[in-house]
């Protein structure tokens, strides 16, 4: 598969629901996976198939998920990549209900993603704004 090709299945697993199957069908296991700041339960980097289950099955054990949206694929001039736009309707666990905005950045070889790079959106209270119990931003 293509970066164009990735993409869309990314895309279209995510937008049913079926995130984990991106795992499980389009991740190499040498993935390097990038968040935009580490912190000591999420490092910024991490390496391997199993380190990034690992790293989704601590955010879902933390986070409630009320909804995803994902937007793209986006394709750029370099072939090997693609971009998709997450915006995520989320609890996390003793915290506010808010909205994360974010777009990662895939790379692609050999018909797999080989890497995840993530950028958040600060320009909106920190990427964050909070959602009332309609789902709407306040």
């Amino acid at each position: 598969m293509n970066a164009l090709e990735l993409g869309t299945a990314v895309v279209a697993l995510c937008r049913a629901g079926q995130d984990e199957q991106v795992l499980e069908r389009y991740y190499a296991d040498d993935i390097v996976s990038v968040e935009g700041q580490g912190t000591d339960a999420m490092p910024a980097r991490i390496e391997g198939v199993e380190a990034v289950k690992q790293k989704w099955a601590g955010w879902y054990a933390n986070t409630t998920v009320h909804g995803t949206e994902a937007h793209g694929p986006f394709i750029g001039y370099r072939e090997d990549q693609f971009m998709i736009r997450f915006v995520m309707d989320t609890t996390p666990k003793g915290g506010e209900r808010s909205t994360m905005d974010e777009v990662a950045l895939y790379t692609v070889a050999n018909g797999k993603i080989v890497e995840e790079v993530f950028f958040y959106n600060y320009a909106d209270d920190a990427g964050l704004s909070a959602v009332d119990a309609s789902g709407n931003r306040t």
